[in-house]
Formats: structure tokens, C-alpha cells, sequence
């Protein structure tokens, strides 16, 4: 499987992930310019961006490790973008999903940190 592939089943099983917590997706990968956001749900009264991240199999950095500081203001500009342009006027948050496959077995583990950064990043 290569990342592109890996990237796409991770967004795939977030969203399930997601869906199981009671979230309400809104959209998947949503684009704003060259600004992406790899789902945006929605959790009660509040707007949940979230970013997938994953890797496979044992000897990569941890996926966490790949969220950069202007990986973050990308996914706030974005964020800022959705919210203007779809009028949302409550709480917004930013939460992180990392997925770590197994090559040999097909299995994963699956991390969620919720509110993983804020838009003073």
C-alpha cells in the first residue's frame, strides 16, 4: 500500500471512528484554495476540524510528529475559511486522528486527541 492509498483508508476509517463517537460529518477533504482540511464534523454545538495522519508499519516517526507548525496555521486558514464562508458562529476546535498500520496484518491502532492544537498555534 503506498501513502496515498494508506492516507485515503486512515481518512476512511476516522470518519467511521468519528460516526461511532456520535459526530456528524459536514465534508471530507474540503478545499479552499491550496488549503485542504481533512474532515470537518461536527460535535453538538461545535465545529470539529480534524486532521488524519498516519504511517505504516513499525520504524516510521509516530504520525503526531508530523504535524508541523505551519501544518497548523494552514489547517487554522482554513478553518477561518469554512467558517466564513458557511456562517458557523459557535465553538470551533482542532483535533487530530493518527493511524499507525501494521503492514504485515492489516491491522491498526488508532489515536484520538481532541483539541490537539488551538488557532494561537
Amino acid at each position: 500500500m503506498n501513502q496515498r492509498e494508506s492516507g485515503k483508508i486512515a481518512e476512511k476509517i476516522a470518519q467511521t471512528h468519528l460516526r461511532s463517537k456520535g459526530y456528524q460529518i459536514i465534508a471530507v477533504n474540503w478545499q479552499y484554495h491550496h488549503l485542504e482540511i481533512d474532515i470537518i464534523a461536527q460535535q453538538g454545538d461545535e465545529l470539529v476540524i480534524v486532521e488524519v495522519k498516519s504511517r505504516e508499519g513499525i520504524g516510521f516517526e509516530h504520525p503526531l510528529d508530523a504535524i508541523s507548525q505551519q501544518k497548523m496555521q494552514h489547517l487554522i486558514n482554513a478553518a477561518e475559511a469554512f467558517i466564513q464562508l458557511s456562517g458557523w458562529d459557535k465553538d470551533t476546535r482542532f483535533d487530530l486522528i493518527t493511524i499507525v498500520f501494521d503492514g504485515s496484518n492489516g491491522q491498526y491502532e488508532l489515536e484520538h486527541y481532541e483539541d490537539a492544537f488551538n488557532s494561537e498555534a
